[in-house]
Order: C-alpha cells, then structure tokens, then sequence
C-alpha cells in the first residue's frame, strides 16, 4: 500500500500544502496516545524504570529547564511577597476588623487560586505528541490510503498532526502550541490552556486588589503620620509597599494583556504561533462560544474558573509517591 510520508517537513512550511490531521481517522494518534505509549521523553515519569508502558503507568509532566525552573520560583516569590505586605503590613494591623476581614478572604483566596492555577499549568501535559512513534511498523499500523500525507518532525522523530509545533525547550511537538512561557516552565498548548487563562486572570485580579490596598493603607497612614499604622517602621513599611506597587503594576500590566490575547486568540481559534505565521485554517474553526467551551470544556459555569476540576487526590498522591520501584526522570 503506497504512502506518502512528508519527512522533509522543514522544506514543506506552507500551511496550503498541509491536510486535515490524521488522528479524526486513526485512534492511534488521539490526544491521549502519548499516556498509553509511555512517552514523556521531555517530563518527569513516575513508575518502574523497566516496566512496560501501559495505559495503566501515572506520569507526571515536569519540564527540567533551568530558565524555566528559577522563573517558576520567581513567581512563587513574588506572590508569597504579595501575601506578606498585604497580610501582615496591611491588613492585620488594620483597626477595622470587617475591613482585615472581607479583604484578607478575598485577597487570599485569588492567590490560592492563582498558585493553584500556575501549578496545575507547569505540571500538565500540554498535549504533546508521542515521541519518536514514526516507525515503520507504525506507520504500517496506520493503513493509510494510497495518497494519503501525514508529516513527520525531523527533530524529535514523531508524526506531527495538524496544529502541532515542535518546541525546542520542551523537546516535543505540542498540539495546538501556542506558545513556550518560562513563567509556568511549560509550554502552553491543548490540555494546559485553560489553566494559563486561569494563571493570568488571578494574578492581575489580586494584583488590581493589592494597588488598591496600598492606595488606601498610604492614605490612612498619612492622615496618623504612620503612627499606630504598622508594627513595622515607617521606613521600612515604606520600602514593602513601594516594591509591592512596582510589582503589582508589572503584573498587572503583563497578565491583563497576556489574558486578552489568550482570551482574543480562543475566541477566533488560533495559536500565537499560527497568527505570527500567518497561517489559514485548514481545519474547522470554533469561534467565538464554541472556542470557550472547547477549552473549558462544557457551557458556562463557575467551574471554568476552578483550577482544582478534574483534579482527583488520589491521583495525585500516586504522582507524588510513585511505586515500590521508585521514579524514573528522563530528559
């Protein structure tokens, strides 16, 4: 059975050359072919070092960049700062009890979540495409018909479907790549965007709420001339709330506009990169609605702003502990 096989893919970049992605007819290539092989060539994978990948194996994704990791603790930093100024400067030593109260919930809350959020965006797969499965024997398995193209990437061996890119960083094609951030150490594509969006609206919400805060507390402090304002110095207090101003400007400013692009680039149905590139669609768009609830999964709901949906304990007590026979890490 002849096939054609678009091994020269980097000689073949016009998406008018490109057909629709093979996996609507082979099964082999679905979203979750890379769990069943085993394949998490670019994470961390938990299980036997030497057993046999099956459906059955727990994987956990972990990108072992070293950007990626100091800038995914910079975040943590700056939030957990966040926290301290708002909390301890702020709020504790504030004389209205209702006003500590309903800001403290409210502000603590939106960090959680947005903790909750970034970590569930650096730990998902974004929807990488098994790695090095363009073999012979695959193919073969495929039963393609005579005419039939798929492409395979050069540079991590694989059969990239339509949308997919190959990122550099985390070694892997990516469905429906949109972009790498070092932020959340993970590349955003198909199965992690909706935790970035999350990610994004978070931070500038409590970031919005902590200039506000400090508008507030400097006002009310100046009326006292800083007397009985903090249980810090005025100095220092100072200090705390003009780095937590800087830092709630830079944040709101990045993660708003992060978040428009995100929401703009769903809405339409289209990538980062497919946008830069300037790519037409060859594949059926959902726009609008139909793009929201393809990547939040389900019409409209408060559970869209949930980061912890789909999120089961038990599942994540197997990822964190591994098996008897320990953890493997392969890069």
């Amino acid at each position: 059975m002849p096939v054609c096989i678009g091994h020269l893919l980097d000689r073949m970049q016009s998406s008018n050359h490109r057909l629709r992605d093979m996996e609507q007819h082979h099964p082999l290539l679905s979203a979750g072919a890379d769990v069943e092989t085993g394949s998490m060539a670019a994470g961390v994978m938990v299980g036997s070092p030497h057993a046999d990948h099956t459906a059955g194996n727990r994987t956990l994704w972990f990108i072992q960049d070293s950007c990626g990791m100091v800038c995914a603790a910079i975040t943590w930093f700056l939030v957990l700062y966040a926290e301290f100024v708002v909390n301890f400067v702020m709020l504790l030593p504030a004389k209205n009890f209702w006003y500590s109260l309903l800001n403290g919930a409210t502000f603590n809350s939106l960090a959680v979540l947005a903790l909750a959020s970034h970590l569930r965006a650096m730990l998902t797969d974004p929807g990488a495409v098994p790695k090095g499965n363009a073999t012979k024997e695959y193919m073969e398995s495929l039963q393609l018909k005579p005419g039939e193209v798929i492409y395979k990437c050069p540079k991590c061996c694989s059969i990239k479907p339509e949308r997919a890119h190959h990122c550099s960083i985390c070694k892997r094609c990516i469905r429906k790549m949109d972009h790498h951030c070092p932020w959340v150490n993970n590349c955003v594509g198909e199965k992690n965007q909706r935790f970035f969006v999350l990610f994004t609206m978070y931070i500038s919400l409590i970031s919005a709420h902590a200039l506000g805060l400090s508008g507030m507390h400097f006002f009310s402090c100046i009326k006292v001339q800083w007397n009985e304002c903090s249980e810090f110095s005025p100095g220092a207090s100072v200090l705390l709330l003009i780095f937590l101003c800087l830092e709630a400007i830079l944040f709101l400013t990045f993660t708003a506009v992060m978040f428009g692009t995100q929401i703009h680039s769903i809405c339409n149905d289209e990538t980062e990169i497919e946008r830069l590139k300037n790519e037409k669609p060859t594949w059926e768009r959902h726009v609008r609605w139909e793009g929201m609830k393809s990547v939040f999964g389900g019409p409209p709901s408060l559970l869209w702003c949930n980061p912890f949906t789909g999120l089961r304990l038990r599942r994540v007590l197997l990822l964190t502990h591994g098996r008897r026979s320990g953890s493997e890490f392969s890069v």
